[in-house]
């Protein structure tokens, strides 16, 4: 049986919008905060918000908890208010797209 706590549309809605997938994700979080002499470790790359994300895409919608369905509509709500409702491909300023891929989001990458 489906969560209640996360209804169709916004299941549809985040798997439309967050268009990375885990592992691009998982990479893109590492990449970004890697600096030139240290890296951090794996689990502590990239923000609060882009592990939150991962964490939603490594579950099965029947695990997802009240705790998920929050940080999904949030990914939703940031990421519609930067783009546009279509979410065509769209190239902007590199700490733009840095900013979107952490939500999960690459705007480059077609919808």
């Amino acid at each position: 049986m489906d969560n209640p706590a996360v209804d169709d549309e916004l299941w549809a809605e985040f798997h439309r919008v967050v268009n990375m997938t885990s592992r691009e994700l998982e990479d893109w979080l590492r990449t970004r905060d890697a600096g030139p002499e240290t890296e951090p470790l794996p689990d502590e790359a990239g923000p609060l918000t882009g592990h939150q994300v991962l964490a939603v895409l490594r579950k099965r919608r029947s695990d997802v908890d009240d705790h998920d369905a929050d940080v999904m509509r949030k990914v939703v709500d940031r990421v519609l208010s930067e783009r546009r409702d279509d979410l065509e491909p769209t190239a902007g300023e590199a700490h733009w797209r840095h900013r979107l891929m952490s939500l999960g989001h690459d705007p480059l990458k077609p919808a």
